[in-house]
């Protein structure tokens, strides 16, 4: 285990931190707090944060072909103007189900999006994964709880992706040129495989196929090599990580959110560091990640 050299942010704390992206052209950051409806913006060049405020809740922001942004929100997925924060529906997300949300997700290199949804009180399997190519949105796998840890291969033939509520992430061969599935999950990390204890949550890989995992619960980041084998583990000062992304001109930085949910007066004071978001100077190998590919969408 090593005690990450970290920084904290100049951003407000976030009930839910999550959905971390960054721009590596506008050397910028977005993440959401999921919870407090709002959209995170760290340009990196001034040292500033600005924030968003959303309609609804929202969880994955990622960069589109056509300089626009993709936002997955609780109720479909939609198109952000930059300039003034407009948006535009692109397709519903279980819209006519007011009892889930979107939660984790991530684009695969074909450029196609994987999104989960799940219950907002986290209501046992009434969550999913879906596939969406810009027109067809389709089931991948039912029943899910907490969906999280939505990442590819940098291959695009291997996807990886979790249920936090059983503490379990899977892998499963995917199309490298559609990003969908081509065979059955199977197991690929256990509970017993997180060094400081807690939940599987969000994670991102890096350009060696390295999946790097945030603990919930367990105030750290590990790192697995595409058989399993554990590579180092980060801890930050939070107990809630959330969710991993790769940031800096050389994508060698790791930014975390964190959060504070679930916690009462005398938790938010004994976690002080929960809530806010982290960048870690580790030497990571990272790689960009795919714009949502928008020539199929109508």
């Amino acid at each position: 285990m090593t005690m990450a050299t970290t920084q904290k942010l100049p951003a407000g704390r976030c009930e839910l931190g999550e959905g971390p992206y960054y721009d590596p052209q506008a050397d910028t950051a977005w993440w959401f707090d999921i919870v407090g409806k709002t959209l995170f913006e760290h340009r990196f060049s001034a040292g500033e944060t600005s924030e968003h405020a959303l309609p609804r809740m929202a969880s994955v922001v990622a960069g589109t072909d056509d300089g626009r942004q993709l936002l997955a929100m609780e109720d479909g997925l939609y198109l952000r103007d930059l300039a003034d924060g407009a948006l535009s529906l692109l397709a519903p997300l279980e819209a006519d189900n007011s009892a889930t949300r979107s939660n984790d997700g991530r684009v695969h290199p074909s450029g196609n999006l994987w999104i989960g949804t799940m219950g907002k009180r986290a209501e046992w399997q009434a969550g999913a994964i879906y596939w969406f190519d810009g027109a067809d949105l389709r089931p991948l796998f039912r029943k899910i709880t907490i969906p999280n840890s939505i990442c590819f291969a940098p291959d695009g033939r291997t996807a990886y992706f979790a249920d936090t509520a059983v503490n379990t992430i899977w892998r499963v061969g995917v199309d490298a040129r559609t990003g969908l599935p081509s065979g059955e999950p199977e197991p690929f990390l256990h509970e017993k495989d997180l060094p400081l204890g807690g939940h599987f949550d969000g994670s991102v890989t890096d350009a060696d196929g390295v999946l790097w995992n945030a603990a919930w619960g367990g105030g750290s980041v590990s790192g697995y090599t595409p058989n399993g084998q554990p590579v180092r583990t980060y801890e930050l000062p939070a107990a809630q990580t959330s969710c991993p992304a790769f940031v800096g001109p050389g994508l060698d930085r790791l930014l975390v959110t964190t959060a504070w949910e679930g916690y009462d007066e005398a938790a938010r004071a004994s976690d002080p560091g929960s809530g806010f978001t982290y960048v870690i100077d580790g030497g990571f190998k990272g790689r960009p990640e795919p714009q949502f590919r928008l020539s199929t969408a109508t």
